[in-house]
């Protein structure tokens, strides 16, 4: 499967357009139109249906983007385009950390997620808590992170299938940008791998499938690029279609969409 391009598909907005038909009730004022669905193409056929709650940081806010898609609205718009139809909630918090998570996730999901609802939750956490507060130390030492994580996603996967995504790596090139007032911070990649490796242990212990981003992305050259195109901290619309594309041909989560009904 081909990684999603950074830009809405055509096939999209366009055959929805297509789908649809002006009535002419107002010609004198085009502002006030009536949208009919064409008839042969009413009600919609899909695959599935579904909602998913995304929970995270600035990564899954989409921070930076200036498409303001972010990899959630690209992957969502992906499984639509396979037939899917996917209601996306995004509730990532720009520097939000596991101590935030542990507070808001299940109220957050509870009021998105009825029980009859075809339900699930993705994660994708972690660099706040292992970003240095210059003066101050690292957020969330490494030992509470996972004892939060674990607390968190056995929590989590007890009550909706759910999937968690490893750490992003970040530009060690550009400083991080200083957007409010306040403590200033730096990122370590290195460290940001010891938290990864230990969530990847957690994640299977606990049998909740997880996908390392975070050592294919150290290894590639365009990411770093990417990142130095956005801020630094987050990448721009590019970067954000890459990150998409790899969550997309991930198979825990193909196998949420792929199977026989």
């Amino acid at each position: 499967m081909a990684p999603m391009s950074g830009a809405l598909p055509a096939t999209g907005l366009l055959g929805v357009a297509n789908r649809l038909r002006l009535s002419a009730g107002h010609a004198n004022n085009p502002l006030i139109m009536t949208i009919k669905p064409t008839p042969q193409h009413w009600p919609p056929q899909r695959r599935s249906f579904s909602r998913i709650c995304f929970l995270g940081d600035a990564f899954t806010a989409s921070a930076g983007d200036e498409t303001a898609l972010g990899w959630v609205g690209r992957l969502a718009a992906g499984e639509w385009q396979r037939g899917h139809d996917v209601t996306a909630y995004n509730l990532g918090i720009r520097g939000d950390s596991t101590r935030g998570l542990l507070k808001r996730w299940r109220a957050e999901c509870e009021a998105r997620l009825p029980a009859a609802a075809n339900g699930g939750l993705v994660f994708a956490f972690g660099g706040n808590d292992a970003k240095e507060v210059i003066g101050q130390g690292i957020d969330v030492p490494l030992a509470e992170s996972v004892d939060n994580a674990r607390a968190l996603m056995s929590a989590a996967a007890a009550w909706k299938p759910t999937l968690w995504i490893g750490l992003i790596p970040m530009s060690e090139i550009k400083p991080y940008p200083q957007l409010l007032a306040g403590p200033q911070f730096r990122f370590s990649n290195a460290r940001q791998a010891e938290y990864n490796d230990a969530y990847a242990r957690l994640a299977a212990d606990l049998g909740i499938p997880f996908l390392d981003l975070h050592t294919p992305l150290q290894a590639d050259p365009e990411w770093e690029r990417m990142t130095q195109a956005g801020d630094g901290s987050n990448p721009a619309a590019e970067g954000y279609a890459k990150l998409a594309g790899m969550i997309a041909q991930w198979p825990a989560w193909r196998h949420w969409f792929d199977q026989e009904p």
